[in-house]
């Protein structure tokens, strides 16, 4: 079922949360015509033609790397660069970093300098990484969001977050392109295309969607042109990019880590979150990336739980004795992928967990309306208070500023799809407004004290499962995004966890599994992801194929 009114900061859902799929809507990848495209035509390895010495290089690899003398940061960054421009704007062109840092050279010189006389700061000393461009920097780059209407804007200072990430010793390589907006702009988007961007491509078949919103954050780190990424997510577009590129991704609580200076959706779901190949990265840039800050009220909330170490969590046989719930409405939407979730379980099983098969969650499906009436007034007040903080060095004031823009520059901004979610928030009154505090209350209710939080506490559960998203669709910019399922949007509304890692492949396109669980579990649901981690190794390079092998 197509739900047009299901705005996501990643998607607008195609499917039911059971996840029934009609038997006409078959996946592109198993219709007859790609069968008979897909013979012999497909390389056994395109990526052969684009080796690196840094592909699938850990950030402790990297660390140990420069502490031997045998790297620096100057020699890692330029590596990265050189690999961006062999294969991100030549070669297979995937387009996933929509702008480097001009100093990034520079700064990768001084931290050199302060290593040798200092010591290094942490175990991101030196170490670049991507950030999506809708995450303020004060440099030379631009902040964006994909967007030409803030083609211009000058933030008045780095973003907390990215504040965190200089304080710990990352270089910021450049940033990434995203789907425009952060996928809030129509309903009937393409994922991973922006105005200023452009569209990026799928690392492991060309011809095929990177998912949104973090889309360039997803397919940058997958294809190792940076050691991680930021992302951000209202709901699915750290998990879902993740996903569909292969890579560990995680959603923190809401308040973990700030948003001030993140071109926004909603308060009540928003969050950044890092994109990585491996959990134990994942986890390093995490702690780096928490932190108190006193311009977001959410990050000092009683109950918050934070630490700036999260690799102490991540242990080998964390699954032996784990109580892991299956939600099984998440289910159902591709018989592949519910084989791989099927050997995932097995392994769990295997390998010492508990699995409760299935947990129900009577609610799913029950807060669609309500999320969308939260995301459309969020949307409209929390554009204008970060508009108002750039303050004059942003070209536009308001979302009905942006609406004008997009509509007099529709030839550049529009000529795919339109700006209706936009319209529609525009319409919206003050968070004042009635039906926005009852649909706010809703939502927490139905995913939070009737949802999550229920369903582990009649269980006894230290974590729920569930397929993350279905393989990657072919990218339409006509018709837009061709969801499948998806399972992120639980834990999106409850503004609570969750973290994906690859689980499997169907035709060689990667498929995450899910572990989302309570507010602040962030530590129990690292440690379940590594030691599956440690267990499937399923993590596999993309090998930039011009479309998907569906041989059989």
């Amino acid at each position: 079922m197509h739900q047009s009114e299901n705005y996501s900061r990643r998607k607008f859902l195609k499917t039911t949360v059971t996840g029934g799929v009609a038997a006409a809507a078959l996946p592109s990848f198993i219709r007859a015509e790609q069968l008979e495209k897909n013979t012999n035509e497909i390389p056994s390895s395109a990526a052969a033609d684009y080796p690196s010495e840094l592909d699938e290089i850990t950030i402790s690899e990297l660390a140990d790397k420069m502490k031997s003398g045998e790297y620096t940061a100057r020699s890692i960054t330029e590596k990265y660069i050189a690999r961006i421009e062999a294969i991100d704007k030549k070669g297979p062109a995937i387009n996933s970093v929509i702008e480097l840092n001009p100093d990034a050279l520079a700064i990768a010189g001084a931290l050199d300098k302060e290593r040798k006389e200092k010591g290094a700061r942490g175990p991101l000393h030196g170490i670049p990484v991507l950030i999506k461009d809708n995450i303020d920097t004060a440099d030379r780059m631009a902040t964006t969001a994909g967007s030409l209407a803030l083609v211009g804007s000058k933030p008045p200072k780095d973003s907390f977050l990215v504040q965190q990430l200089r304080a710990a010793g990352a270089i910021i390589l450049g940033k990434t392109n995203l789907s425009e907006w952060a996928n809030i702009r129509s309903s009937h988007s393409t994922s991973g295309w922006s105005g200023r961007g452009g569209l990026t491509k799928n690392p492991y078949a060309l011809d095929r969607n990177t998912s949104g919103s973090s889309s360039g954050s997803g397919a940058g780190t997958s294809a190792n042109l940076c050691a991680a990424a930021v992302g951000t997510e209202t709901d699915g577009s750290v998990v879902s990019p993740s996903s569909i590129n292969g890579i560990v991704g995680i959603k923190p609580t809401v308040g973990l880590i700030s948003r001030a200076g993140v071109i926004p959706i909603s308060h009540s779901q928003d969050t950044a979150g890092p994109m990585a190949r491996t959990v134990r990265d994942a986890a390093i840039m995490l702690g780096a990336l928490a932190g108190v800050d006193p311009e977001d009220k959410t990050t000092s909330a009683e109950g918050r739980k934070s630490f700036s170490d999260y690799t102490q969590f991540l242990e080998s046989n964390g699954l032996k004795g784990a109580r892991i719930g299956v939600v099984r409405k998440y289910f159902g939407f591709l018989p592949q992928v519910d084989a791989v979730m099927e050997e995932a379980l097995g392994a769990l099983k295997k390998n010492g967990a508990i699995i409760i098969d299935p947990v129900d969650i009577e609610t799913l499906g029950k807060f669609d309306s309500t999320e969308n009436t939260v995301l459309l007034y969020e949307l409209k007040a929390d554009m204008k208070a970060y508009l108002d903080r750039v303050g004059t060095n942003a070209p536009v004031h308001s979302l009905k500023d942006i609406i004008e823009f997009n509509e007099k520059n529709a030839k550049a901004e529009m000529p795919y799809f339109g700006q209706e979610t936009f319209l529609k928030a525009e319409a919206k009154g003050p968070l004042t407004d009635k039906e926005y505090l009852d649909a706010l209350e809703a939502n927490h209710k139905l995913t939070r004290t009737e949802g999550i939080d229920a369903v582990m506490d009649k269980f006894s559960l230290d974590a729920l499962v569930a397929p993350t998203d279905s393989p990657a669709w072919m990218t339409d910019l006509i018709d837009g995004d061709h969801f499948l399922g998806g399972s992120s949007q639980l834990a999106a509304v409850a503004g609570y966890p969750s973290i994906t890692l690859p689980a499997g492949f169907v035709f060689g396109l990667p498929i995450g599994i899910s572990f989302f669980g309570r507010a602040w579990s962030e530590p129990t649901l690292l440690k379940l992801a590594y030691a599956f981690e440690q267990i499937t190794k399923v993590r596999k390079p993309p090998k930039f194929l011009p479309t998907a092998d569906v041989r059989v």
